[in-house]
């Protein structure tokens, strides 16, 4: 476990130990940062000592004491924003040397103390604005905080400024300064120890009243290295732009403004007053301009450096009494880079683009460009746009691609084009692009169809967000593929794609993708497919689990691939799904289950028809049946035999021939039930054989070798001892036709094997002079009882 993993689990023990001493309003993460904002606090709460972050903001904390702060010396971001601040104690930051940011803006801080900046030796940032502190030095307040790099500070309350130790800050990259009321400004206040890379300046209406002070501010913060931004002012008259020539004379080259109320000409004044001036970029944001476009004094002037001009929000007021730009033709014939975005720009006039033969870089986004305006907007003609390598048009109202494609043709240095939230809605199916274009956005442009239209020299293609399904065309040098926001059920083929290194097909309409589809990318790196209606099959989840990782880097992360079907793992991630036997192998699984039922059930009837299980379940049914008849009526009326005899076919000839002639044709003679003789045809068997035991008095076995291997005697035998048992008789009578050994009687033979055991058995003899005893014996042991003959 690595030592953050260690940390978080210590800090988390912590927390659950000494939830009653810490706040309840603050949340603390696995990251040591504890969120205590919004919570009405009137103090610094109790977090545990090794929180790395803390949230103070929106809430009314009035003071912060010597102690409040002292436990948490390991605190790297500490944020007190919009709270009451009035007071903090002169040591109260005395543990926070490895304090990083702090935000004391919006407070109400009236005096700002050097003392409580003395141990941040490791603060970076720094944000002091909105505070109504009214003066700022002349004690070195800034000196100790040797590796700040972003100061913010100032508000509407603060009247004076002194020096205050910015000299002394070797590594400030980043100034914010606020002074919109500013009474009072020493020379060199602002002046850092380097030039500041980015220095914000909001002086409001002292561009009006107080020009001179301006011009001071303006010469320490002035530097060729520096972007100087001026915010929230006013810029109406020739007066309110004299403070720029110490821009100029500072080497400004990077000048813009941002929430600028402006006319044409305090415009024209301030391209006079930085004339010849080393300026390369000039931007506006946020731009309200009045009057009707007239620059003609500003003609003359010289700007062979200003290669940048970035507008951004620009509203013009009276717009259709503005003249046309092409009086700003001595700027616009030196510009490299023109940005016009949100500008309600719906054409360029012909004689404008004469003008743009250096342009490089253009983008018109977000204006009312359309089919009709764009041709002449584009017009190429006296060498207009010949250096263009760069056009964006978005997020205008182009409705043809086709007539796209067909004017950017004549830019002959294009590589970069970006068509994307237009409404093409479909593509021609043959187009001519320029031969250097690489780069083509069509991002949000309504497509639902795609053709052989797109140039095939493309290195980056953007199709996110449209209604595509298919992909068609070959592209022999795209390196990345952005198809995000479709309704593509699977890959594109690899094979158009031979160089293709990174494809987006987030939010699509995917089922899934295997070792298969990836290997016809042959250099695919990259994959970002999350969000997409993946089917959960075995295949696809062991082939995310193991495989996926060997073909490419899922850039997007493994979270965001979860799945849509079956319904009870929807939402789930595929990482964390496991899968039984049963549901990865269905087919082979109800395949093996179905075989065994069958095999099982093949071998019950099997074991069945060798046990004759069928037989004994009907031949007890026929017990049964046959015991719940009344045993008095049954000797009474049913008694038609003297006794049944059971013997095997192979012996029918002594029973025939000698047995039956011996017992019926004596005195007194008997009456014998034989199966061929006295079974009922068409009877089943099984009937006639229990029918015919209860209607004798006994039951008279032949035995021999041969009964012991007939089924039909062993039934005969079994059904007579049923009738023994359950009516304690003696209707058995044995009579042994040859010598049986006991022991070779099968196993099956059970009830025989218990009646020899129990009962005496008459030999027939193989003497002549014995067969008297043998049929004087016989007789006597079928002979009725007294009682049943009566009964008779």
């Amino acid at each position: 476990m690595g030592l953050l993993g260690a940390k978080s689990i210590i800090l988390f023990i912590l927390i659950l130990a000494h939830g009653s001493e810490y706040s309840r309003t603050c949340k603390c993460d696995q990251q040591y940062f504890c969120n205590c904002s919004s919570n009405h606090l009137q103090q610094v709460p109790k977090v545990p000592a090794n929180a790395l972050g803390l949230d103070l903001s929106f809430n009314q904390i009035e003071s912060i004491n010597i102690n409040d702060l002292s436990p948490y010396s390991e605190l790297k971001t500490l944020n007190l924003h919009k709270n009451e601040l009035s007071f903090i104690h002169k040591e109260a930051f005395k543990s926070q040397r490895n304090l990083k940011v702090l935000d004391l803006s919006l407070n109400n801080l009236k005096e700002l103390d050097s003392s409580w900046f003395h141990e941040l030796k490791s603060l970076q940032h720094l944000n002091l604005v909105g505070n109504p502190y009214s003066t700022l030095g002349p004690a070195s307040i800034f000196q100790s905080l040797v590796n700040l790099r972003t100061l913010q500070f100032g508000s509407p309350s603060l009247r004076v400024v002194h020096k205050n130790g910015l000299d002394g800050l070797t590594h400030l990259d980043e100034m914010t300064f606020i002074g919109s009321n500013l009474r009072s400004y020493e020379n060199g206040s602002l002046k850092a120890a380097r030039p500041i890379g980015l220095v914000s300046l909001s002086l409001q209406n002292l561009f009006q009243n107080d020009p001179e002070l301006v011009s001071k501010v303006l010469q320490d913060v002035s530097h060729p290295e520096t972007l100087l931004t001026i915010k929230d002012v006013t810029l109406r008259t020739n007066t309110s732009t004299e403070p720029f020539k110490a821009a100029k004379e500072g080497g400004t080259k990077s000048l813009s403004f941002q929430n600028v109320t402006t006319s044409d000409e305090a415009i024209t004044s301030l391209l006079q007053v930085m004339d010849g001036s080393a300026l390369s970029f000039l931007g506006l944001t946020d731009v309200h301009l009045f009057g009707q476009g007239w620059w003609q004094k500003a003609s003359y002037t010289h700007y062979e450096n200003l290669h940048t001009a970035y507008i951004r929000n620009l509203d013009i007021q009276g717009f259709f009494e503005f003249s046309s730009m092409i009086q700003l033709g001595f700027l616009l014939e030196h510009l490299h880079k023109v940005s016009v975005i949100n500008g309600t720009v719906f054409v360029i006039p012909r004689q404008t683009t004469f003008l743009l033969r250096k342009l490089e870089y253009l983008d018109l986004s977000q204006n009312l460009l359309s089919d009709l305006t764009i041709e002449p907007s584009l017009f190429t003609g006296f060498g207009a746009y010949q250096n263009l390598n760069t056009l964006n048009v978005s997020q205008n109202i182009l409705k043809s691609l086709g007539l796209m494609s067909r004017l950017v043709t004549n830019l002959k240095r294009l590589i970069y084009l970006d068509l994307s939230h237009n409404s093409f809605v479909s593509m021609p199916e043959k187009c001519s692009w320029p031969a250097t274009l690489r780069f083509l956005n069509l991002s949000s442009t309504k497509l639902r169809t795609m053709t052989a239209c797109l140039p095939s020299t493309l290195t980056v293609l953007d199709l996110s967000e449209n209604d595509l399904m298919v992909f068609i065309q070959r592209f022999p040098q795209l390196t990345t593929l952005i198809l995000t926001g479709n309704r593509f059920m699977k890959l594109p083929p690899g094979e158009l794609f031979p160089r293709l290194r990174t494809l987006l097909i987030q939010r699509n309409a995917l089922r899934m993708f295997n070792g298969s589809s990836l290997r016809r990318f042959k250099n695919l790196q990259y994959l970002e497919a999350g969000n997409n209606n993946f089917v959960c099959s075995c295949e696809f989840v062991s082939f995310f689990k193991q495989d996926v990782d060997r073909f490419i880097t899922l850039r997007d992360g493994r979270c965001n691939y979860v799945c849509d079907t079956p319904f009870t793992l929807r939402g789930d991630a595929i990482e964390s799904v496991r899968l039984s036997v049963f549901e990865c192998y269905m087919i082979p699984a109800v395949s093996v289950l179905c075989s065994v039922i069958i095999i099982l059930l093949g071998l019950t009837v099997v074991t069945c028809h060798k046990l004759h299980v069928i037989w004994y379940l009907q031949m007890t049914k026929a017990w049964i049946k046959a015991k719940r008849k009344p045993a008095v009526g049954r000797l009474a009326e049913e008694l038609r035999y003297d006794a049944f005899v059971s013997y095997s076919q192979h012996d029918a000839e002594w029973v025939e021939e000698i047995l039956v002639p011996e017992l019926e044709s004596s005195q007194p003679s008997f009456t014998l039930c034989l199966h061929k003789r006295d079974f009922r045809p068409g009877r089943w068997i099984v009937d006639n054989i229990i029918d015919s035991i209860e209607k004798s008095h006994r039951t008279l076995f032949v035995l021999s070798e041969h009964f012991v291997t007939s089924e039909w005697c062993r039934y005969e035998l079994d059904f007579s001892h049923f009738r023994i048992v359950d009516e304690h008789n003696d209707s058995a009578v044995l009579v042994l036709l040859e010598p049986i050994k006991k022991e070779t009687i099968p196993k099956r033979f059970c009830k025989l094997r218990k009646i020899m055991n129990s009962r005496t058995y008459l030999e027939w003899p193989e003497e002549e002079e014995k067969r008297g005893e043998f049929w004087s014996n016989l007789r006597a042991a079928l002979q009725r009882d007294e009682c049943t003959e009566d009964a008779s």
